[in-house]
């Protein structure tokens, strides 16, 4: 079966006033399992979509791309993830380690052209992840960034080629956290210290009254995007889809 991109704008829009565990139930009975996966960067967002992923369905994959360089408290909350719902979330790293890197383009590349590093640390590993997957989850929200204002809750991601599904994008951040009071998930420490988006050690920052959420990610560069969703605007015909 194939589907056009204007398929699945019908498909998104009957989405826009559901509560995003509507979203991850048309998932699950659309995508066989393992086609479907979900991936994470363990932000407020991600923690309250995984308790509504397990809640739906515990055995819908969930990843994280381990650059190497994140901070220990959030590979601690991975672990009281796992604990807490009884679940595995897999790690995928670059090819190039650390060493490596510094070897090929010098060290500390993310001081330097941190697009780059994001490149190798992040967009490569994710394009592994995604190998054989009809789709990904993700947890971005539309106030986030002005890259993803324009985010559907369904539609076709162009530079990974396959479907991205964003069941948050209608919510706020105030949603977020009510979400995870009432429900009692595990976050970040670090956002009790000032952090509001939590990536590398090295780019990542608490941010300051007045600030944006994101003001804190790569201080001094005129980027907010790790490159992960940042859109591919290259015309799309029809596409192929493996449903259930």
């Amino acid at each position: 079966m194939t589907y056009t991109e204007e398929q699945f704008q019908v498909i998104s829009n009957q989405f826009e006033d559901k509560h995003p565990i509507e979203v991850l139930r048309w998932m699950d009975r659309t995508f066989p399992i393992g086609q479907a996966v979900m991936a994470t960067g363990f932000g407020a967002e991600g923690v309250a979509l995984i308790d509504m992923l397990v809640a739906v369905n515990k055995n819908i994959p969930i990843f994280f791309l381990d650059t190497e360089v994140l901070f220990p408290e959030t590979h601690q909350l991975r672990n009281t993830l796992e604990e807490k719902y009884g679940i595995r979330i897999t790690r995928y790293n670059s090819t190039v380690t650390l060493e490596q890197q510094a070897h090929l383009h010098g060290s500390s590349l993310w001081e330097r052209d941190p697009d780059h590093c994001c490149n190798i640390r992040k967009v490569k590993p994710l394009q592994d992840a995604l190998k054989q997957r009809s789709a990904w989850v993700t947890a971005i929200r539309r106030e986030q960034s002005p890259f993803r204002a324009t985010a559907g809750i369904v539609e076709w991601d162009k530079k990974f080629n396959v479907i991205k599904i964003n069941p948050l994008v209608t919510w706020t951040k105030k949603d977020v956290w009510k979400y995870i009071a009432e429900h009692n998930v595990p976050y970040n420490s670090l956002y009790d210290k000032g952090y509001t988006s939590i990536g590398c050690i090295h780019c990542t920052t608490p941010v300051g009254d007045g600030e944006s959420d994101r003001a804190g990610r790569w201080r001094g560069f005129q980027k907010t995007e790790c490159g992960l969703h940042k859109p591919d605007t290259t015309p799309t015909e029809s596409i192929p889809i493996q449903h259930r």
